[in-house]
């Protein structure tokens, strides 16, 4: 069993920066062979898929809507996985979950919340003036 726990969330205003982390443990879990990714939903929609990263985090994927605002990085000496998010919009106000997968998804298939096995409570984001 996997254990993520995110942290990092709370209230900003519009063109803000937050960072979120996300730690992962588990006995039988290999972060450095895990893929790592951060989703979010916001209240009465779908869950939107943020940023994903493979085992070696080299080119990561993002969704449409942080391109080019969000970076998603990891730290496999530490077990976790970090979300900068810069120019905040209020429409980026979700809660933000972070997700992984012990295997080797492929790269067309980071951004599908079903490769995913394992997620974490998820931390709130407000973007708010």
């Amino acid at each position: 069993q996997v254990q993520l726990t995110e942290s990092g969330g709370g209230l900003v205003q519009p063109g803000g920066s937050l960072r979120l982390s996300c730690v992962a443990s588990g006995h039988t879990f290999t972060f450095r062979r895990a893929a790592m990714a951060w989703f979010r939903q916001a209240p009465g929609k779908e869950r939107e898929f943020v940023a994903a990263s493979r085992w070696s985090g080299y080119n990561p994927v993002y969704g449409d809507s942080v391109k080019g605002r969000f970076t998603i990085s990891r730290d496999n000496a530490k077990n976790t996985v970090y979300l900068q998010m810069n120019s905040l919009r209020p429409e980026d106000t979700a809660i933000y979950y972070c997700a992984a997968d012990p295997g080797n998804i492929i790269h067309g298939q980071l951004g599908n919340p079903q490769q995913y096995d394992d997620w974490g409570q998820g931390t709130q984001v407000t973007v708010s003036s």
